[in-house]
């Protein structure tokens, strides 16, 4: 139950059905018809059987890992790139919109407040990226930039990992960019990393609510999503999921550095660590690994990957003390005494 609520930082649990496991249940299927459907269309594309339910599995679950060094750069195939592409934007969706959809309320996507959110970024990112890649001549022909930039883009918003390209290479306003996507995560309910759309969005809301308070003190003003209010505890709960974030990532930054990496290499190695993207810049970018760095500060990388994939809370509470006597001395004994 824990990491359900954890997964799911919206103001209402999105349960397809009354209890969990059958939840659970049908999202798995779902996930199943995807992996299904992206290891047919790789085959169909040029891949071996081997190597398209591996990155089907890889691409479905946002975890990057691929059979071949250079990824799915190895491939040399753009129908790959475009199917794989298709297949990340879908796993940075919640899973019970697809369901929604496919059960045939196929109204589930337009009425999505965190959808449009998500793909609108996505999109705006892309565009950006593709234009800066232009400019700076990174390519020379507008597909090639498409292509490349599209494919990047939407592997780091969702945390997959993949590459196509070098992005390490590119111009900086474009590796700016693609680092500040991977904080962001795909969508609440989806397989990828990061603090996650809903958070973001939600935390916008706030932000333009508290500065129309100050223009309008009297104004009785609301955050809400899908036209539904947010609790203020919602609201509390990811001010404390951002701050703890930000404590996190601070203090692992400062170790790592602390250990004799570079401030890129260090800060963005926790960045690609905590949201669980893999590949970063400098010393880890795409072309690199993470052998060289030292032993304390794999630990560290470690138990970002951890905390990150759990959402914090679930790996910052096993270090509080009060948790621990609860486990050793449950309440329920105490009430019997």
């Amino acid at each position: 139950m824990q990491l359900f609520r954890a997964e799911m930082p919206g103001p209402t649990k999105d349960r397809i059905t009354p209890r969990i496991q059958d939840t659970a249940r049908i999202l798995w299927s779902v996930y199943v018809l995807f992996t299904a459907v992206e290891t047919v269309l790789l085959m169909l594309a040029g891949m071996s059987f081997f190597d398209a339910i591996c990155h089907a599995f890889s691409t479905l679950a946002t975890g990057g890992f691929s059979t071949r060094t250079d990824s799915i750069a190895a491939f040399h195939n753009p129908w790959i790139d475009f199917i794989v592409i298709v297949f990340i934007i879908l796993a940075g969706i919640n899973f019970s919109l697809h369901y929604r959809v496919l059960t045939g309320n196929w109204k589930a996507f337009g009425q999505s407040e965190e959808l449009r959110f998500y793909l609108g970024i996505g999109i705006v990112a892309t565009i950006f990226v593709m234009l800066a890649n232009i400019l700076f001549a990174t390519y020379d022909s507008w597909s090639d930039s498409l292509r490349y930039s599209t494919f990047q883009v939407w592997t780091t918003l969702t945390g997959t990992g993949f590459h196509t390209a070098n992005f390490d290479q590119w111009a900086p306003m474009c590796k700016i960019t693609l680092v500040t996507l991977m904080f962001l995560g795909g969508m609440a309910g989806s397989t990828t990393g990061g603090i996650k759309q809903a958070r973001i969005l939600l935390f916008w809301k706030f932000t333009r609510m508290q500065i129309r308070k100050l223009i309008h003190p009297r104004a009785v003003v609301f955050v809400k999503l899908d036209n539904r209010k947010v609790p203020a505890e919602v609201i509390q709960s990811i001010l404390g999921y951002l701050s703890l974030y930000a404590v996190v990532f601070v203090v692992a930054t400062l170790i790592v550095t602390g250990q004799g990496l570079d401030m890129v290499t260090g800060s963005v190695a926790i960045i690609a660590t905590l949201n669980n993207i893999g590949p970063g810049l400098a010393g880890v970018g795409p072309c690199e690994n993470y052998a060289h760095i030292p032993g304390l500060s794999k630990a560290v990388l470690v138990m970002c990957m951890l905390a990150g994939r759990l959402e914090l809370y679930t790996i910052i509470i096993l270090f509080v003390p009060s948790y621990w006597k609860d486990v050793r001395y449950p309440r329920w004994r105490w009430s019997k005494t």
